[in-house]
């Protein structure tokens, strides 16, 4: 099961951020400074590479949540959900902003990035425990 719970935890997060940055698709890539063709959407739209790093990275997030949840016995939804929340908004999104502060990149950037990985990681807390 703790496989199979980490592949759903996995796919609920990634699926999460496919609406988030949608949503948030302009104001990320202003921020980002994402190049953007005539039609309004990135250059490099069409490659697979960030959408499977990006995937990859998620199963490894939520691998180590499900084992750092095994070894302190959070084991309710709850639970889950409010680990997820401390594991995004204080361990997550504080890099988020350090690496944001070093790059000289936009405040607003960090905001929607830490915004994203704290939902996500709250997401993986609460699927991780319904299994």
């Amino acid at each position: 099961m703790g496989l199979l719970s980490v592949i759903v935890a996995t796919v609920a997060a990634f699926a999460f951020g496919a609406a988030y940055y949608m949503i948030l698709s302009k104001p990320w890539m202003a921020a980002a400074g994402i190049e953007v063709g005539a039609d309004g959407k990135p250059v490099n739209a069409e490659s697979p590479v960030p959408y499977i790093v990006s995937f990859i990275c998620i199963i490894l997030v939520a691998g180590m949540m499900r084992h750092s949840f095994a070894l302190s016995g959070i084991d309710t939804f709850a639970k889950g959900l409010q680990s997820g929340l401390g594991v995004g908004l204080f361990f997550i999104t504080p890099w988020i902003f350090i690496n944001t502060g070093y790059s000289n990149r936009p405040w607003r950037l960090a905001v929607i990035d830490g915004g994203y990985a704290t939902a996500a990681a709250t997401i993986i807390g609460g699927v991780l425990t319904l299994f």
